[in-house]
């Protein structure tokens, strides 16, 4: 389970920081501006996907390994 949490963290890390950086610099990376219905709220989904990703590495590092 520990190692679960860790892999959906550090995916929620990693489209949050792609989302920002196609927000900055127009790179057309990620996921979060491909979805319609955040059309005018990538930067806000992207700063949750990155303090999601913080959330599960704290609820990963409170688990029990094994």
């Amino acid at each position: 389970m520990k190692q679960l949490l860790e892999l959906l963290g550090l995916l929620a890390l990693v489209q949050g920081g792609m989302g920002l950086l196609h927000e900055f610099t127009d790179w057309h990376i990620g996921l979060v501006q491909r979805i319609g219905f955040l059309d005018g709220y990538e930067v806000y989904a992207s700063v949750a996907l990155i303090v999601l990703a913080f959330a599960l590495f704290a609820a990963a590092e409170s688990r029990r390994s094994g």
